[in-house]
């Protein structure tokens, strides 16, 4: 934790792109998201790309040493659904220690590997904790809008579950991700605090929110200025926006955070917004013409790309931090 803090006063450090961007290009069959050890399984699999940890190793461990190639500091873990309540889609509730641990694993050795050739830039691994796919503060159903598909206490199970797991498996940082329900976020977070009183532990959290649209609230209906309240009650490293919106869209939203925060400040944009076949064709020289902005108006400490980024996205933007110094807050926090 000392090495990731002293290297953020010094420089802007970078996240790495899109797993399931890279993922891909590997146009993995049903039989190799099998693998042999899941090829009698009674339910699909494909698409479930966390899964794809166990099942082809090798690939998740050559896109994190893709994006490590291009200088990316931080690389998340293939776990963005690696809880008891995403996993249900598939069956698998019982392979989530597994799941989490090993993909920890397969990143930390990564990590390890690149930090040993080059000990004067050390990487670190960050561990992904999606959003799931239940909200614990808005109703699925609209006949009935007092109903919940899963209480908070659910979710902290699942939470916590998932972050021993990750923590175990050997990563530097809990990173809180894609928040659209923040009741979700504070389920994580109180499932984190819980972990690591019990063991001990100081990992450093990172929370990532979403602004779903141009109206700049999280789907579950918060201002910036209200979701950064509504988490800041958390020692955090860092808080920011990723998903949803393009660099430029999200611009506004940053800043606006920036206003009111003294912690660090993160964003992991989508490559642009997708085209009508869900496809994202902004190129990494328009992406980097874009976080430029955002340097120079002093909005971040950690960059790096969400949906549709690749390592060639995240090489352009590590070349573009590189003439800049880290963001300095000009407020106190909440």
């Amino acid at each position: 934790m000392s090495a990731l803090r002293e290297e953020l006063q010094k420089r802007i450090l970078v996240l790495d792109g899109a797993m399931g961007t890279m993922l891909q290009e590997y146009r993995f069959t049903e039989e190799d998201f099998r693998g042999e050890r899941f090829k009698d399984y009674q339910h699909p699999l494909k698409g479930n790309n966390d899964l794809l940890s166990l099942t082809q190793p090798k690939a998740i461990a050559d896109i994190h040493a893709k994006y490590f190639e291009v200088g990316a500091d931080i690389v998340e873990t293939n776990t963005f659904s690696s809880t008891t309540i995403a996993m249900a889609d598939y069956h698998m509730e019982d392979l989530v220690y597994e799941l989490n641990y090993e993909s920890a694993r397969i990143a930390r050795e990564v990590a390890d590997r690149f930090t040993s050739e080059n000990p004067e830039k050390p990487r670190f691994v960050a561990g992904a904790i999606g959003p799931t796919n239940k909200t614990a503060s808005m109703s699925p159903d609209v006949n009935d809008p007092g109903y919940r598909a899963i209480s908070f206490d659910e979710l902290k199970t699942a939470y916590k579950q998932q972050a021993e797991a990750l923590v175990d498996g050997g990563v530097d940082i809990l990173l809180v991700e894609t928040i659209f329900d923040t009741l979700n976020a504070k389920a994580a977070l109180f499932a984190i605090e819980e972990m690591k009183e019990e063991q001990g532990l100081d990992t450093p959290v990172m929370v990532s929110g979403t602004i779903t649209d141009a109206s700049g609230r999280t789907l579950s209906g918060q201002t910036v200025e209200a979701f950064l309240i509504s988490i800041t009650h958390i020692p955090l490293l860092s808080v920011g926006f990723n998903c949803a919106l393009g660099a430029d869209q999200l611009k506004p939203y940053l800043k606006r955070l920036g206003q009111n925060t003294d912690l660090n400040i993160s964003a992991h944009p989508n490559a642009g917004l997708p085209n009508a076949f869900g496809e994202y064709d902004q190129t990494p020289e328009e992406m980097q013409a874009q976080i430029k902005e955002y340097l120079n108006d002093n909005l971040v400490n950690i960059i790096g790309g969400c949906c549709g980024t690749t390592p060639e996205h995240i090489r352009l933007i590590v070349e573009a931090v590189a003439q800049y110094g880290p963001r300095k807050p000009e407020v106190a926090s909440y």
